[in-house]
């Protein structure tokens, strides 16, 4: 009976272990699956990581390429702008050079005009009126009175017949 026993012995530990074997194995496949579980996991979360960080800097991109864009637009309207207002300038600049050279044209004629007109009448007026020398009458006599009364301040008569003969030449020269 004891063999009988053992034999059960050893079957029942043959076949604990082989259960534990078994279980060993299902275990090791359990953990193999779990791991290729979470290994896909992780593979897909990094996938979608991935995928969102391209779509941030697709986004990013875009936004960028955008606002260069409108910069560039930007820039292109101010450029326009800037030859429509040098247009506008170099036009005003034509047009107050074509008055300014009127005016003068104008100013000159002017000038010459009123210059003709001066001459003319200056012209008549010297050939209406005659020009009249006025020469000192009796200077000589003049100055003989003068000497006469510095030299006889006290004695003013002695000069009388000067005077005299003066005035006689001062009436001749009237008439």
């Amino acid at each position: 009976v004891v063999n009988d026993e053992e034999l059960k012995k050893r079957i029942a530990e043959e076949l604990a272990l082989e259960r534990a074997r078994r279980d060993s194995e299902a275990q090791k496949r359990r953990l193999k699956q779990e791991q290729m579980y979470v290994r896909d996991e992780f593979g897909k979360l990094l996938e979608q990581e991935r995928i969102s960080s391209n779509e941030h800097l697709t986004r990013a991109i875009l936004r960028e390429r955008a606002a260069t864009e409108e910069e560039r637009q930007k820039a292109q309207r101010f450029a326009k702008q800037l030859e429509e207002k040098d247009r506008e300038l170099k036009k005003h600049d034509a047009y107050y050079k074509e008055q300014l050279a009127r005016l003068e044209e104008r100013s000159a004629q002017f000038y010459k005009v009123t210059t003709e007109q001066y001459q003319k009448a200056a012209d008549e007026v010297s050939a209406r009126f005659k020009r009249y020398e006025s020469h000192p009458i009796c200077a000589d006599l003049q100055d003989k009175i003068l000497q006469c009364y510095q030299q006889h301040t006290q004695e003013t008569l002695s000069c009388s017949a000067l005077a005299s003969q003066y005035l006689r030449c001062v009436n001749h020269a009237k008439q």
